[in-house]
């Protein structure tokens, strides 16, 4: 069985914004999300993205305490579910999933993994459409990923 990606909100609007989303069903095909990360996400969700919620709502409850509705679905449905990869671009929310032991990666990462994967050709003309988005990237990282991708 294929390993289960989940998705936070901000890597669905990140890549929506910039017309990327599509890479995300190129590299993994399905990905899982939450109703509380769909709906922050705001628009209507592509076939290949499905709706699976955390069933432990008491312990979602609890993660909300600390981070935001759709982190909190997200990171709870990663807990319940083995071998997943969750994608997270949040601090706070990558260090308290950090601390629970669960996989995860970024949209940078994400990207990063696409290029090197094949299914983008170029990742600089992907940065300078985010960076005209209101993600931030430092120059050292961005540096860090011309680096680790060749470019």
């Amino acid at each position: 069985m294929q390993r289960a990606i989940i998705s936070d909100t901000s890597c669905l609007i990140l890549l929506d914004k910039i017309g990327k989303l599509e890479i995300l069903h190129q590299l993994f095909g399905t990905i899982i999300t939450t109703h509380e990360v769909a709906e922050e996400f705001g628009n209507p969700l592509p076939e290949w993205i499905k709706i699976t919620d955390p069933v432990n709502k008491n312990y979602q409850s609890i993660i909300a305490v600390s981070l935001d509705k759709g982190e909190a679905s997200a990171i709870a449905l990663a807990v319940e579910l083995d071998d997943c990869l969750l994608i997270i671009d949040d601090l706070k929310g990558r260090t308290f999933a950090l601390q629970l032991g669960l996989k995860i990666t970024g949209t940078l990462g994400i990207l990063i993994e696409a290029k090197l994967e094949g299914h983008v050709s170029s990742i600089k003309p992907i940065l300078e459409l985010i960076k005209q988005t209101n993600f931030r990237i430092s120059d050292r990282l961005e540096l860090l990923i011309l680096k680790k991708t060749g470019e």
